[in-house]
């Protein structure tokens, strides 16, 4: 049942916030000339050497998108292997998809340092110290091939930490003053039991295939049995063992995380108490109330919420500005670029680095 979380176990470290703000800088960068209301795309051969884009007076060349690409590739290849690039997302290549992606995070920062200059943001001393010093960390740990292969030299990288700081830094200042009280009841999590009878099968691609009239039928009849034992007294755990035919049974989670049908039966149980046959995408399911309230999930999830909120004012704001900009793109540059295969570069810190050396400087947990 994959609209459900695990109860959590603590709140995450935050890596960059940059990441999780990724926006639709991709689709606009390569819309090949088709203007969109409030977007002005602009293709044009007036380009530096190695220049990939330019966003009104920021620029993104070569090197910068082959170290975010060259990361990102080895990042995917240190968990699923080289084998994975062999991969087809509905008509699009791994490979296309990922260069999507890192166009559009390098577009954003480049969007948000444009911004900073608007609200007169920079780095002080000491944030530009760091970035000086995260270049040399992550210059060092390059060989001579994966330097080479990416183009790259300590001032380039000291640059790209410069404007990843920066981007982070507008974003702590848009977001400084937003600070919503969230009550208890907004942020409540719930620790529920359940049982699911499923109303569909998986075909040869893992796509789920709805089940026809008459087995429907049959699985709401399992679903009735189990009911009326659990009614009867019968141990829920024990029912669970025997019917429940999702791969988990326990599952924590708040307001606006589930179906609704399935929120709002497993809200309005009181402890230990069972709801009666709900029905959802996956199927019938039975819900036992473990825990209606838990201090520390609901204070966490107070926490989310609050960043949540944030990134909505920031979403806002960036969107009006961005709305505003005219982005160029070096289509047959960008076209050229492609993963480097070569068992001599590995290089996969380029983000662990900033982390690392800017852990805790913007006010981010």
């Amino acid at each position: 049942m994959k609209n459900y979380r695990n109860a959590p176990t603590g709140r995450k470290k935050r890596t960059a916030v940059l990441t999780s703000l990724l926006l639709c800088f991709a689709m606009l960068l390569t819309a090949c000339g088709k203007n969109q209301e409030g977007t002005k795309v602009v293709l044009t051969t007036g380009f530096d050497k190695n220049e990939i884009f330019r966003i009104e007076s920021a620029s993104c060349t070569l090197p910068e998108i082959m170290v975010y690409l060259t990361n990102t590739q080895n990042r995917y290849e240190s968990i699923y292997g080289a084998q994975i690039w062999e991969k087809n997302l509905r008509g699009t290549t791994l490979e296309q998809n990922v260069k999507d992606t890192v166009l559009a995070e390098l577009a954003q920062i480049k969007v948000m340092n444009l911004l900073a200059e608007k609200y007169e943001v920079s780095l002080d001393e000491q944030e530009a110290e760091l970035a000086q010093q995260a270049g040399a960390q992550y210059f060092a740990s390059l060989n001579e091939t994966e330097a080479e292969a990416m183009g790259v030299d300590e001032k380039t990288i000291v640059s790209m930490y410069t404007e990843y700081a920066v981007a982070d830094k507008v974003y702590q200042y848009i977001i400084k003053d937003i600070n919503p009280e969230i009550s208890d009841d907004e942020a409540r999590t719930i620790t529920v039991e359940h049982i699911l009878i499923k109303t569909y099968s998986l075909d040869g691609s893992g796509q789920r295939v709805p089940y026809g009239k008459e087995e429907k039928a049959q699985a709401y009849e399992k679903a009735k049995e189990a009911l009326a034992q659990a009614r009867e007294g019968t141990d829920f755990e024990s029912l669970v063992s025997k019917y429940n035919e999702d791969s988990k049974s326990i599952y924590s989670f708040g307001k606006g995380e589930t179906e609704s049908a399935f929120e709002t039966a497993a809200f309005e149980l009181g402890t230990d108490e069972i709801s009666d046959i709900v029905e959802t995408q996956y199927g019938y399911h039975i819900i036992k109330c473990i825990s209606t309230f838990n201090r520390e999930e609901t204070d966490a999830n107070k926490v989310k919420i609050v960043e949540q909120r944030r990134k909505e004012v920031f979403s806002q704001e960036y969107d009006a500005f961005a709305d505003s900009l005219t982005r160029n793109l070096n289509q047959e540059l960008w076209e050229s670029v492609a993963l480097i295969h070569d068992e001599n570069v590995t290089t996969t810190d380029f983000f662990k680095v900033y982390n690392e050396c800017f852990d805790g400087v913007f006010g981010q947990e």
